[in-house]
């Protein structure tokens, strides 16, 4: 597998409006240490990015909209010859923000849409009008052409409305819609009684595949639940379908579940380089070391892309180069990144229990 750093994921703030229940980086209005990094550093670090990699670069937070340099440093990044894009959760967005959006030169959007109704969103989201907003961002987006996609996430309590925010997704013009499955890191450890069941997971997944099979102009893609690729294959199979990996490769350019260190990284405020949005720890810092340094050598990173090293049932099974597990979330829940994933039911063919731990 080719490791080129495809995505990155870029927290130029962690400071946010809303105050969600699942937040990775449990952001607030006002951040008591994890200071926004000054212009001149961001523009250091597109130019530290660019110099190896032309990767998909994702101005995120925190809420990016509150840095007033956040068109400035997308326009550098433009101009660097990296595809910029903005993760929002849409309830600052006006028609001058569109204006200066398309200005900047970026490709896409992101909005999150967590409920169907204002109740289910607003829950979610700790906020009143927080659905409000995102419907009227979709809405000026629209009106204004700038392609923008929804990312939704799920616990037990939303997970019956994921038909529903599919539809309404479908509806508000978005090009787009990714299905979180969350990842309890951040904010997001104080709901782990709220997880989806591994039963329920599943379930989902199934619902997944067959929503895309019949699904014929909008993309559609599970995030966060690698082992959907198995469920793809192991159903394609049953089909009589003839299913290769190359078939199965979505946005990022990925051909597995989970591409954490291996096509995909994020930078957070402090300048550390993690696997992904919810793995916690650092494989390096962008401040002290030269991005592709830590990017090529990191034993962090390494030990990722090395699938002999995983344990449990994900070490046994025959679609580990497909899906992989989730690393952030056999953490979170095992305390070791290479450990099985926690919430894939799947007992590969060749597993036994006694051979590894």
């Amino acid at each position: 597998m080719d490791f080129e750093l495809k995505w990155l994921a870029w927290e130029i703030t962690r400071r946010c409006n809303l105050r969600c229940v699942h937040c990775r980086s449990s952001s607030e209005l006002e951040i008591k240490g994890h200071l926004d990094f000054s212009t001149r550093e961001g523009l250091r670090i597109l130019d530290d990015i660019s110099s190896f990699a032309k990767p998909v670069v994702v101005l995120s937070g925190g809420e990016p909209l509150l840095r007033k340099d956040v068109f400035d440093l997308a326009a550098y990044g433009r101009d660097k010859g990296l595809r910029m894009c903005l993760a929002t959760n849409g309830t600052l967005v006006t028609p001058k923000i569109c204006d200066r959006i398309k200005d900047a030169g970026i490709k896409m959007v992101s909005l999150s849409l967590d409920g169907s109704t204002a109740k289910i969103h607003d829950n979610f989201r700790n906020q009143p009008g927080a659905f409000e907003g995102t419907v009227n961002a979709a809405r000026l987006f629209r009106e204004r052409g700038i392609d923008f996609l929804i990312n939704s996430s799920f616990t037990k309590r939303n997970q019956e409305d994921i038909p529903n925010v599919y539809r309404l997704a479908k509806e508000m013009g978005a090009t787009a819609w990714y299905m979180f499955m969350i990842v309890p890191t951040g904010r997001g450890e104080d709901i782990m009684e709220e997880l989806i069941s591994p039963e329920d997971y599943e379930a989902i997944l199934e619902w997944h595949y067959e929503m895309e099979k019949s699904e014929e102009t909008f993309l559609v893609r599970p995030t966060c639940a690698p082992h959907y690729y198995r469920v793809r294959m192991q159903r394609a199979k049953q089909d009589g379908e003839r299913v290769h990996q190359r078939t199965l490769k979505f946005s990022t350019g990925g051909s597995k579940g989970c591409l954490a260190g291996q096509l995909i990284a994020l930078i957070d405020v402090d300048g550390n380089v993690l696997p992904c949005s919810y793995f916690p720890l650092a494989a390096g810092n962008i401040r002290k070391t030269p991005m592709k340094e830590i990017w090529e050598n990191s034993p962090l990173f390494k030990e990722l892309r090395d699938f002999s090293g995983y344990k449990g049932r994900c070490g046994a099974c025959e679609y580990i180069r497909v899906c992989g597990g989730c690393r952030a979330r056999a953490y979170a829940v095992n305390g070791d990144y290479l450990a099985e994933e926690p919430f894939c039911n799947y007992v590969p063919r060749r597993y036994n229990p006694g051979s590894r731990s």
